[in-house]
């Protein structure tokens, strides 16, 4: 039975996620999750537009101080992916990935050079920088990943599929968080692979009785 607790927190950490989003002080990694997600849920675009509106009101009745730094502030600013807009249909390119995903990686799914982490269990590093990496997972049909812990945070969104571990089912378009509080065992349903984007701070720590043996599989010489 799943704790309503954690479910309580799963949302908690989704409106926070998104009010960062409206703020615009999520790293590129995320922001790019947070861009695919609305993608796939568009419905959550207007509770993203409502923070933006607040916050532009706020800016407004701001008093001006002078501005330095700018042409730094202005490479950060440009280095941001395009915010989705508000729309019925979620924006897929032509690669099957969200568009904002599509540009973050560069490269079509057919293209991706998957590396074999774990049977049943793909993974294409995107970037892997200070200690955050973001990575594709492809994950088959009814495959549980062994059961782990997180030094840091763990956010990921489904891109297609469907996953459910102690936290509850997470399907096309959902983000799951996971933190040094949540031992888990993700499993993939029976009925069609699993496919991700995961963004993660800190090194896994398996917590199985293999773990030790898979370790290396997951650990911080990874690479793609």
């Amino acid at each position: 039975m799943l704790n309503s607790n954690r479910l309580e927190s799963q949302s908690s950490a989704l409106d926070e996620l998104l009010a960062r989003y409206a703020l615009g002080n999520l790293d590129p990694a995320l922001h790019v999750l947070v861009a695919a997600h609305l993608q796939l849920k568009p419905e959550n675009r207007l509770f993203v537009a409502s923070l933006e509106e607040i916050e532009g009101r706020a800016i407004e009745q701001t008093p001006g101080v002078a501005f330095t730094s700018r042409d730094r502030v202005l490479e950060r600013i440009f280095a941001i992916p395009e915010s989705p807009r508000s729309s019925s249909v979620p924006r897929l390119a032509p690669s099957g990935l969200p568009r904002a995903l599509s540009r973050y990686t560069g490269m079509e799914l057919n293209s991706v050079p998957w590396r074999n982490r774990l049977p049943g269990v793909k993974e294409y590093v995107v970037e892997n920088i200070d200690g955050r990496s973001s990575s594709l997972l492809l994950i088959s049909a009814g495959r549980a990943i062994p059961s782990h812990t997180h030094e840091g945070t763990e956010t990921t969104l489904v891109l297609e599929g469907a996953f459910s571990d102690i936290s509850g089912q997470y399907s096309r378009g959902d983000i799951a968080f996971a933190d040094a509080e949540i031992d888990h065992k993700p499993i993939v349903n029976r009925s069609a692979d699993c496919l991700c984007f995961a963004v993660t701070e800190g090194q896994l720590h398996l917590t199985g009785p293999f773990g030790r043996l898979v370790d290396r599989f997951f650990g911080p010489g990874r690479s793609n």
